[in-house]
C-alpha cells in the first residue's frame, strides 16, 4: 500500500497548499506564485539533498533520468499549469476543475498504452466512484453559474438596443468557452503525461531527488515564460509583501517539496491511474477547511459527492 498511502498523503498536503496558495495568489498574482513556489520548493529540496545525500542536487543521476524527469517537469509543472490557468479565464474555475478531474482516467489510459499497466475490476469501479464523487462535489458547490452571467450580459445588450453587438458577444463567448474546454483538456493531459514521464524517468530513484530534477526544469521553464512576457520585475517586487511571502513559503514546503515528492513516490508504488485518482481528492478534502476557516456554506451535493468519492477511494486500497 506504499503507493496508495503516498497518494493519500499527497492529496492532504495539496489541500493545505491550495489554502495557502489561494491567499498568496490573490496578493501577488498567478505568474509570480507559480514561479516563486518552484524556486522555494527547489531550495527545500536542495537542503534535503545536502542533509540526506550530501549534494544539493542529484548530479550523479544518469543523463537519461534527467531528460525524462526534466520533460515531466516541463509538461506537468509548467505547460500544464499555464494551460489550467488559461482555462480558468476562458471556461471558469469550477468547470475547468471538472474537466481536470478526468486526469486519473487519462493517467490510466496512458499507463496502459505506454507502461502496460492494467487495472482490475474493483480498481476500475473505485476510480469511477471517486471521479463521480469529485465531479458531483464540484458541480454542487454554491456559486453563480457562468451561463447566468452570460445571459445577464446579453439581456443588458438587448435592453440597450445593441442586437448586433449582443450576437457578436454571444459568438465571442461561445468561442472562448470552446477554447476553454480544449485548453482544460490539454492541461488535464499534461498532468497525466507528467505523472507517466516521471514514472518512466525515476522508477526507483529517491522521490525527493527525482522531484528536484522536475522542479529545477520547472523553474527554468517558468523563468523563460516570465522573461518572454515581460513579467519578471513584478515577480521580484511581490516578495516585498510579507504576508504573501510567509504564505508562499508554507505552501512551497507542503506543495513542491513534500506534496510533489510524495506524488512521485505514489506512481512509483502503484498504477498511475490509481495514484492519480487518490491524489485528485483535493476538492473533497478542502470542504472541511473551507467551512471551518472561510465559513463557506456546503451544499448537499458536495457532501454526497464527498461520501461517494471516499467510498470509491476505499475500494482503491483493497488488493
Amino acid at each position: 500500500m506504499r503507493g496508495e498511502s503516498a497518494a493519500l498523503a499527497t492529496a492532504l498536503l495539496w489541500t493545505i497548499t491550495a489554502i495557502t496558495f489561494e491567499y498568496a495568489g490573490k496578493r501577488i498574482g498567478a505568474k509570480a506564485l507559480n514561479f516563486l513556489r518552484l524556486v522555494m520548493g527547489s531550495l527545500f529540496l536542495g537542503i534535503y539533498g545536502l542533509v540526506v545525500h550530501g549534494s544539493f542536487a542529484p548530479f550523479d543521476a544518469p543523463l537519461e533520468t534527467w531528460l525524462w524527469l526534466g520533460a515531466s517537469g516541463l509538461v506537468g509543472l509548467v505547460i500544464g499549469d499555464l494551460l489550467l490557468f488559461q482555462a480558468f479565464i476562458d471556461f471558469g474555475a469550477r468547470l475547468s476543475m471538472l474537466v481536470y478531474a478526468l486526469s486519473p482516467a487519462f493517467a490510466a489510459i496512458l499507463g496502459w498504452l505506454i507502461l502496460g499497466e492494467t487495472l482490475g475490476t474493483l480498481a476500475l469501479v473505485g476510480m469511477a466512484l471517486t471521479l463521480a464523487g469529485i465531479a458531483l462535489a464540484i458541480l454542487g458547490r454554491p456559486g453563480a453559474k457562468p451561463e447566468a452571467a452570460t445571459q445577464a450580459a446579453h439581456a443588458g445588450a438587448k435592453a440597450a438596443g445593441a442586437a448586433a453587438a449582443s450576437a457578436e458577444a454571444h459568438a465571442a463567448t461561445a468561442a472562448r468557452r470552446l477554447r476553454g474546454i480544449l485548453v482544460a483538456l490539454l492541461a488535464t493531459l499534461c498532468q497525466a503525461g507528467g505523472l507517466i514521464l516521471s514514472k518512466i524517468g525515476a522508477p526507483s530513484l529517491d522521490a525527493f531527488s527525482g522531484t528536484q530534477v522536475r522542479v529545477i526544469v520547472g523553474v527554468l521553464g517558468f523563468g523563460i515564460v516570465l522573461v518572454a512576457t515581460g513579467s519578471w520585475r513584478g515577480v521580484l517586487g511581490s516578495l516585498r509583501d510579507g504576508k504573501a511571502t510567509a504564505s508562499l513559503v508554507a505552501g512551497s514546503f507542503f506543495g513542491p517539496f513534500l506534496g510533489v515528492s510524495l506524488s512521485l513516490a505514489a506512481v512509483q508504488g502503484t498504477q498511475a491511474g490509481i495514484a492519480a485518482s487518490i491524489m485528485s481528492l483535493v476538492p473533497i478534502m478542502i470542504i472541511l477547511p473551507s467551512v471551518a476557516i472561510f465559513k463557506e456554506k456546503v451544499a448537499f451535493l458536495e457532501v454526497l459527492g464527498a461520501l461517494i468519492a471516499v467510498g470509491g477511494t476505499a475500494l482503491l486500497f483493497i488488493k
